[in-house]
């Protein structure tokens, strides 16, 4: 009884969470087709999103991205590249690229890895499709309520690793983290020094210390990390086909369309 009570309250708490934000106002950054011919398998594919849901990752993480997308191309069959994302309500799914075409996105490319390594992670994430996102775990949900809580910026990363179960499978980062992880490709490793020698040594002369890198654990990656990591590179289809400012047309506006943008801007 109070698990079907926990997951009534989880599902009817996503749905809430899932429906777009009023005041969202969509900014289509990329052509479309320019979009899909850019995009490879491999690629994580970040979006602003629209959702109240949105609203609280971006204020979290303090980013303009709230959702994460991994891109396996045309491997499930189909003309269109498609993508695998976590969502709240349906879980592990594979939808198309062109969801996505009238919201700001961007392009985050794996640098220097390997054809054999893009294919297992394209396959890590097909293999996990249909994996359910658990909704009794309500408390995992309730932090998304407050688009905005009122947490100090050093502590609000630590807020996507509250609650039990996949603490942000929710955020749809930990299954692309898990996914480069299996084929050991950093996304934003923690650098912690060290120090070579006894412990004497170290004291008097700390140039002996030497940097090792470890991987951050899945559950605290936010989609903002891809974006950040030095080994992803950020690709812009618009530069990617020949962008060329001396071909835009400007539009000259009336005087009385400029004095009406006075009137809205004073």
């Amino acid at each position: 009884m109070i698990s079907r009570i926990f997951s009534f309250l989880g599902r009817a708490l996503a749905i809430y969470l899932s429906k777009p934000n009023s005041a969202y106002a969509p900014l289509t950054t990329n052509d479309p087709s320019k979009l899909a011919a850019a995009i490879k398998p491999g690629d994580v594919l970040l979006v602003e999103g629209d959702t109240r849901f949105s609203t609280a990752v971006k204020y979290i993480t303090q980013s303009t991205w709230s959702h994460a997308a991994l891109c396996i191309g045309n491997a499930l069959g189909g003309s269109e590249p498609m993508l695998i994302e976590v969502d709240v309500l349906e879980g592990t799914i594979a939808i198309p690229l062109s969801k996505y075409a009238k919201m700001h996105t961007r392009i985050c490319r794996p640098v220097n890895l390997s054809e054999a390594d893009v294919q297992k992670v394209v396959q890590y994430a097909i293999a996990r499709l249909g994996n359910a996102y658990d909704l009794k775990n309500v408390i995992d949900l309730a932090r998304y309520l407050l688009p905005a809580p009122p947490i100090p910026a050093r502590w609000r990363r630590r807020l996507l690793t509250l609650g039990s179960g996949d603490p942000t499978k929710a955020i749809c980062s930990t299954l692309i983290a898990q996914a480069f992880e299996s084929v050991k490709y950093p996304i934003l490793p923690l650098i912690v020094p060290q120090a070579r020698g006894s412990k004497k040594a170290r004291r008097r002369n700390r140039r002996y210390r030497r940097e090792l890198l470890h991987i951050r654990h899945h559950s605290l990656y936010a989609p903002r990390d891809f974006d950040i990591s030095p080994y992803f590179q950020v690709v812009k289809p618009t530069i990617e086909y020949g962008f060329n400012y001396k071909e835009f047309r400007w539009h000259k506006p009336s005087l009385g369309t400029k004095q009406k943008e006075a009137d809205v801007t004073a």
